[in-house]
């Protein structure tokens, strides 16, 4: 009989991790050819990993809430053969594994330190991987070191980041803080942000009649992600107010026709969508993320979009090269990845690259809103609902009062790099590019 070793496949760019949520083949069970043998969660995607093979499941090497690296082993299937030991490989291209080459020589050395390191355990309190370790053991990181580093892994886990990040600035003889060692949570943010020290929550006192609720793996998440981001970036809002009243008409007189012909709803998204990707090229500034002191100006117009999760939660899959869509293309991404959002049927890639973000407010009743930056971006726009208001109507022959579709833009950008000018420049050109809409546009 031969074993063949179910790796963890790479599941999209800058995924370096999963936490194992479910294993859905119990050790002696039968599996066959692209059955899901366990599911995982990366940051905000659950997904599956299939078999490759026919045979029997004969050995579990993580349990589940355990944090696996990308292309660590995690189960053994057994199957029929004489073959030696082999491996499963979920990805087209292993060896594009992004792994640098000061990563790879850490790993090389960890079978050489294994019998002269010192021993590394986990604790009632704190669980670190295999790989942690090895890396820990070969660099002489001693327990109480290990101890003190700040994992940005679930449930402030130390991963794989952590440890070589903390082995790096000991190398280099940086100065830390003497209780913990802040390992950093984001790429871009500055090092002040990245050291900042962990806020103690007071305990809070329940009497007999209160629910105690625990959060889910991705409400946890999501707060960590919402804390994270108002400790790095200096939060500035600017308000506009939106004569919409051109766009609503449109709408109303093309969707019938453009659902019969291209069997899309033609919602205000994709409209809204579009204005906003040609502000982005007029002002690429806003366009851009924050390294350190470096500022990075992307290439693409990649925008997020905020939509629900079956369970109420929000993710943001990304509409890759929105300024080069048509309204058509436009809106058969926006329905495609809310609808898969709704299903949770988006895939790593899906919610990966976005260089600025949108959130419809709107949707759930609200007028306006301020929005947290979605990291490590530098702003994001808020819609607020579309309302009949009474408005001053300027003509040739004089002002009157009249019935006007209107809604609020509510845009959140980083004062580090953004001032108040730009980021005002910005939200006033998507208002001039939605209010001189072409009622007579064909799509």
């Amino acid at each position: 009989m031969a074993k063949f070793e179910l790796k963890l496949p790479k599941m999209g760019e800058s995924v370096a991790e999963a936490t194992i949520t479910s294993w859905l083949k119990e050790v002696g069970d039968t599996i066959e050819l692209d059955e899901a043998v366990l599911e995982i969660a990366t940051d905000k995607v659950d997904s599956e990993i299939p078999s490759e093979v026919d045979g029997v499941l004969v050995e579990k090497l993580f349990n589940v809430d355990d944090v696996v690296q990308v292309g660590q082993v995690i189960g053994i299937i057994e199957i029929e053969g004489d073959a030696e030991v082999a491996s499963i490989a979920a990805t087209e291209d292993e060896a594009s594994d992004d792994e640098d080459e000061a990563v790879k020589e850490i790993e090389q050395s960890v079978e050489v330190a294994k019998e002269t390191a010192a021993p590394l355990a986990s604790s009632e309190t704190r669980f670190y991987s295999p790989l942690v370790k090895n890396i820990a053991k070969a660099e002489g990181v001693s327990q109480s070191e290990l101890d003190n580093i700040v994992g940005t892994g679930k449930d402030d886990r130390v991963t794989k980041t952590d440890i070589l990040s903390y082995v790096e600035n000991k190398g280099a003889n940086q100065t830390v803080a003497p209780e913990k060692i802040a390992a950093p949570t984001n790429p871009v943010a500055p090092k002040v942000a990245q050291q900042a020290p962990k806020a103690v929550s007071n305990p809070v006192i329940s009497t007999g009649e209160d629910e105690i609720i625990e959060m889910t793996r991705m409400g946890k998440l999501v707060a960590n992600h919402m804390v994270q981001s108002v400790q790095t970036s200096a939060h500035v809002q600017s308000f506009i107010e939106a004569d919409v009243t051109n766009i609503w008409n449109w709408r109303k007189r093309v969707k019938d026709g453009f659902m019969k012909r291209e069997g899309e709803n033609l919602t205000f998204t994709p409209i809204f969508m579009e204005a906003i990707a040609k502000a982005l090229r007029e002002y690429p500034m806003m366009n851009i993320s924050l390294q350190g002191d470096t500022i990075v100006k992307k290439k693409n117009i990649n925008l997020g979009m905020a939509a629900a999760l079956p369970d109420g939660n929000l993710i943001v899959p990304v509409i890759k090269n929105a300024d080069q869509l048509n309204l058509v293309g436009m809106t058969k991404q926006v329905n495609d990845l809310a609808k898969r959002s709704r299903l949770n049927q988006l895939k790593p890639d899906d919610i990966q690259g976005g260089t600025y973000t949108v959130t419809n407010v709107g949707t759930f009743g609200s007028i306006m809103g301020t929005p947290i930056i979605n990291q490590p971006q530098v702003g994001i726009l808020a819609l607020g609902a579309i309302r009949k208001v009474p408005a001053v109507i300027e003509t040739p022959e004089g002002d009157f009062i009249g019935i006007r579709y209107k809604m609020f833009l509510s845009h959140s950008y980083d004062h580090r790099v953004v001032n108040g000018a730009l980021g005002g420049m910005f939200v006033k050109a998507v208002t001039d590019y939605l209010e001189a809409w072409d009622v007579n546009r064909e799509i």
